[in-house]
């Protein structure tokens, strides 16, 4: 992953960074947001318990970890980030919510977790760190627990665009819908499915209906892996 200091850099500016590169699809960052959480709320309706603990592996400034407990109502929601000030702007943000913000090294996976959500994160960590990165992951859930994985598509040329916009993304290596497969079936898990989402901008909203049916094909900005740790609890 990137060094934490240039991470550090982008804690104030986070958000408005985000929404000047979101700008050729009118939307922000909220909107996008709280769309991959409901996504993700939907298919874990269909697969599994409502999670009771939940990971935000890589939250940044905090925003997605209220979503996460708001809508998977959660009982516990930690979110971790290699960041110290993204750290310090979400705990003054949201820790009076009953929300935690740790660093990656004072927690230590104890396979208890139900869920973890990471968006946006692998296509910053290193090619050679990815596989460590996922098996923490793994030692975080319990048998059974849910990993979605939110990445960029780099098949998508508006999402290639934004990247190119987005003042810590330059640097960024995306991963294929196949290479991310690879990866978590590689670390352990069971892939159960990937999903395309954010097809069509808000000039095109009306067409929006439509994205569920067309949620296998890989056309969205983003994709979704959803996969599971074996075993049972």
């Amino acid at each position: 992953m990137k060094p934490a200091a240039e991470f550090d850099s982008f804690a104030v500016t986070y958000d408005a960074d985000i929404d000047q590169a979101l700008l050729i699809s009118g939307e922000t960052k909220d909107y996008f947001a709280q769309a991959r959480v409901d996504w993700l709320a939907k298919r874990l309706r269909n697969l599994a318990e409502p999670p009771r603990s939940v990971i935000d592996y890589g939250c940044g400034i905090g925003g997605t970890a209220v979503l996460l407990r708001d809508t998977l109502g959660a009982a516990s929601v930690v979110g971790l980030d290699i960041s110290a000030s993204s750290l310090n702007v979400a705990r003054s943000r949201f820790a009076s919510q009953g929300l935690r913000f740790l660093g990656f090294e004072e927690y230590s996976p104890r396979e208890e977790v139900d869920v973890v959500y990471c968006n946006g994160v692998f296509h910053h960590i290193p090619l050679a760190e990815r596989s460590a990165a996922a098996g923490y992951i793994l030692r975080s859930l319990q048998p059974g627990g849910m990993f979605a994985l939110w990445e960029n598509n780099p098949w998508n040329p508006g999402t290639r665009y934004i990247m190119s916009q987005c003042t810590f993304d330059h640097d960024a290596i995306t991963l294929t819908p196949p290479e991310a497969v690879e990866l978590l079936r590689a670390a352990g898990f069971q892939v159960l499915q990937t999903d395309f989402l954010f097809i069509f901008p808000r000039v095109l909203k009306f067409l929006r209906f439509l994205e569920p049916r067309l949620s296998r094909l890989p056309l969205g900005a983003q994709y979704m892996v959803l996969c599971r740790k074996p075993g049972r609890p």
